[in-house]
């Protein structure tokens, strides 16, 4: 399982956004008169503009907030290396600029690899005494714990990984890592030896803490009576909120749910949207927006690849074409193999 950092805490930062805000109303005015009725005349990066001239202003006159809101614009825009040298500058006072150092060094963003100096920023974080840094610990923590899990600026240590991991996830607290939590359920659920009643915890935790990951595994596990007993109703409405909400892996699965009822015209049209996202641009776009891991989309598409070549390969609620068919078994091939090999051998058995 690879695995992503856990962003910046959002209601921190909205906190001190809407206190910076507060403190200037000329900045709101300004956003609202041009989402208004003259919103023809901006775009974002007018906006993006403007935000730094008068974060810079702030600056000027010696606004501490304003030093972190601008390291955080330049970090949102994919500025990397600018992002990089305001949140060295002021890394001894702000809590907020230490924490994006350390995902940065660790994942390389506007700067080389460093694990080791990502690691040594979460721990700073982690055995802070400040109250400032107290809402990002337990992001912290699940950070480090990533680290451990790894093997990557720490000896490798899936007990260490466990313990930082349930310390991040707080007893399912919303207000600590619900990352953590829904981490700790994909953890349990592919150890050796695999604890399914855990896993389906944790994801019942993450779930209702909004984690949409978690909303779609808890789907399968209903289906599957993983951990859980099985519920087909449930499953379904796991599996339907979660792909609603942009979860590739969950629409995934109902392409094949709906193939297996033999739903072929709905099977074909659900299918299709789903295999025809870019690889490329897409699946980090939706990993983004969703925080869904790449892997898990990845597998998404290619069971959706599968299912549209399998109905144009035998004409199921659509014209049969093998030549297209063959395009979209190369695809799902090319996507998730090892899925693909599981697939093809129920063809072959003519399970499918």
């Amino acid at each position: 399982m690879k695995l992503t950092s856990e962003k910046l805490p959002k209601n921190a930062f909205h906190t001190s956004l809407s206190q910076y805000a507060a403190k200037n109303p000329k900045f709101i005015q300004w956003i609202n008169e041009k989402t208004g009725t003259n919103s023809n005349h901006y775009n974002h990066a007018n906006l993006v503009d403007k935000a730094l001239q008068i974060l810079k202003e702030r600056i000027r006159r010696g606004d501490a907030m304003a030093y972190f809101l601008r390291g955080q614009v330049y970090f949102e825009e994919g500025w990397y290396e600018e992002a990089l040298e305001q949140f060295e500058e002021i890394k001894e006072k702000d809590h907020q600029a230490t924490y994006q150092l350390g995902v940065m060094y660790y994942d390389g963003l506007g700067t080389a690899v460093n694990a080791e100096k990502g690691v040594e920023y979460m721990k700073k974080i982690i055995d802070s005494p400040c109250p400032k840094a107290r809402h990002l610990q337990f992001a912290a923590a699940y950070n480090l714990g990533r680290a451990y899990y790894e093997g990557k600026g720490v000896k490798q240590s899936d007990e260490e990984a466990e313990r930082l991991w349930l310390c991040a996830a707080d007893n399912g607290n919303p207000k600590a890592s619900v990352k953590a939590q829904s981490v700790l359920g994909l953890y349990y659920s592919t150890k050796e030896p695999k604890e399914l009643e855990k896993a389906f915890y944790w994801h019942s935790e993450a779930c209702g803490n909004g984690n949409l990951e978690s909303q779609g595994t808890l789907g399968l596990m209903y289906f599957y009576g993983q951990g859980t007993r099985r519920d087909t109703e449930a499953a379904l409405h796991c599996l339907r909120e979660a792909a609603g909400r942009g979860n590739v892996c969950a629409q995934g699965h109902l392409v094949e749910y709906y193939y297996k009822m033999k739903f072929f015209t709905k099977c074909v049209a659900f299918s299709k949207r789903i295999a025809d996202y870019d690889e490329v641009h897409d699946i980090p776009t939706i990993a983004q927006a969703t925080d869904c891991l790449p892997e898990f989309i990845s597998r998404g598409m290619a069971m959706a690849s599968f299912y549209y070549a399998r109905c144009l390969q035998l004409g199921l609620g659509i014209t049969k074409d093998e030549a297209t068919a063959k395009h979209y078994y190369s695809q799902a091939c090319r996507l998730n193999p090892a899925l693909t090999d599981e697939l093809h051998a129920l063809l072959i058995h003519q399970r499918i």
